[in-house]
């Protein structure tokens, strides 16, 4: 299986979580993965693969990464159509309790009217957190794994390795 991994990462977090997922579906399921900062790589390149993962992290009162803002409006003329689309989110759920994993709700809903079939729905059971755009209309589930390697560190390995698993397994339904 083929998947392209694209993330934003201003303090090295989010790209040390996407190289956490890339080692785990490679050593663990054989997948191939390739890493892509949006930074660096087009926005065509996001559609070239069935399978793609996402990874924003969440900054201040809710806003969106520098790297995910400067493309955020060239997302708009991508088709997602017949893709699956996983995303991981980073967030501070003690220091911004208000706006914890925001930015994946609105990379989630962007991504889903442009006709992407999104998986890898997260349990929100675990979190403290006081609201956050990321979560189903039923609020049980984050609309992705949300990590906080500020305050649950020690969470994120077993996160991640439950998560891919789960992805994997949604990824071939």
């Amino acid at each position: 299986m083929h998947i392209s991994l694209f993330y934003g990462s201003s303090t090295c977090y989010t790209e040390m979580a996407a190289e956490k997922i890339q080692r785990q579906l490679q050593d663990q399921h054989q997948c191939q993965v390739q890493l892509c900062n949006v930074a660096e790589v087009g926005l065509p390149a996001v559609i070239e693969q069935q399978f793609i993962i996402m990874g924003i992290p969440t900054w201040d009162y809710g806003e969106l990464q520098e790297d995910w803002e400067e493309i955020w409006d060239e997302i708009d003329g991508l088709d997602f159509s017949g893709k699956k689309i996983a995303l991981f989110g980073l967030g501070d759920q003690l220091g911004y309790p208000e706006w914890f994993q925001d930015a994946m709700g609105y990379l989630h809903d962007k991504i889903q009217a442009l006709g992407g079939q999104m998986i890898g729905y997260w349990p929100n059971q675990g979190y403290t957190f006081e609201a956050s755009t990321a979560l189903t209309d039923d609020r049980q589930y984050f609309l992705g794994l949300a990590l906080d390697e500020e305050n649950e560190f020690e969470l994120s390995e077993s996160r991640i390795n439950d998560w891919c698993q789960q992805i994997l397994r949604e990824f071939m339904e």
